[in-house]
């Protein structure tokens, strides 16, 4: 139990994972694990291999060697599309929209795995395909209003400032009711207003949905006012796994990321 949260079993292990680009080795022997109903955070400094590591657990990167055990089943190998199919969710460092389609339409993108009607129903719209596509918007009402986005639904998303875009590529990524959602970045390109929406979101999703997240951040703050366990990696490596409030005072994460910042907190 973290911070009176009852932190369930071991929903994801990483064990050895290395992943390489030519001669660069970007993650080299990684082994760390997500928990049920957790906030894990992957810090580190610019080029540690943190969003490597993300791509690897969505399957948009394949290991050179290492496996991934997600849901008590073992994988060398993992496409997005069955990462997607296991319940494995995403949101990127740069905002991955459909601009010029509506926050309702974006959003209703995310339901795509979940709508299992024939296609000759869903062709000519009717009997089960109508209740089936009433259901999914339901859904997606349901995320509208725990993002508090209503007054934008209807706007297409090229129009909307930069943080609300944030939030609505946060909808999406839930109406496919992840059991994990990565999220890269989420907090980038904020000002301080809108980083505390956006924390009080994801402490939201992982409260009352239950949704197990593993976060990249650069804001040490956020970091550790939000997060249960935080992994540290440094030139693709592991340097610290732990509580925040112990990783903070670990003398290598001091050496490669914290710094100066650490001596005046």
């Amino acid at each position: 139990m973290t911070n009176g949260k009852s932190i369930g079993d071991t929903l994801l292990r990483v064990d050895d994972v290395s992943v390489s680009f030519g001669a660069v080795a970007a993650l080299t022997d990684v082994s760390f694990e997500i928990r049920e109903r957790e906030i894990l955070a992957i810090i580190g400094p610019n080029g540690a291999g943190k969003t490597t590591m993300l791509n690897v657990l969505n399957g948009v990167y394949q290991p050179d060697h290492g496996t991934m055990t997600f849901n008590d089943r073992t994988y060398t190998r993992m496409r997005p599309s069955e990462a997607a199919e296991h319940g494995i969710a995403r949101t990127f460092q740069n905002v991955a929209l459909f601009r010029g389609m509506t926050t309702l339409d974006n959003i209703f993108t995310g339901r795509t795995l979940k709508m299992k009607s024939n296609l000759f129903m869903q062709a000519i719209y009717w009997g089960p395909a109508q209740k089936v596509e009433r259901e999914h918007r339901q859904a997606v009402e349901r995320i509208i209003d725990f993002l508090e986005i209503e007054e934008i639904r209807k706007v297409p998303v090229g129009r909307l400032p930069y943080g609300l875009q944030k939030r609505v590529e946060l909808g999406r990524a839930l109406a496919a009711e992840p059991k994990l959602l990565l999220l890269d970045e989420p907090m980038a390109g904020m000002n301080l207003e809108e980083k505390e929406d956006m924390c009080r979101f994801i402490l939201d999703v992982n409260e009352e949905f239950g949704t197990t997240i593993a976060l990249i951040e650069h804001d040490m703050g956020v970091v550790m006012d939000i997060s249960d366990r935080v992994v540290v990696l440094d030139y693709g490596r592991k340097i610290a796994d732990g509580h925040p409030d112990v990783v903070r005072q670990d003398s290598a994460v001091i050496d490669a990321y914290l710094g100066v910042a650490h001596d005046a907190a």
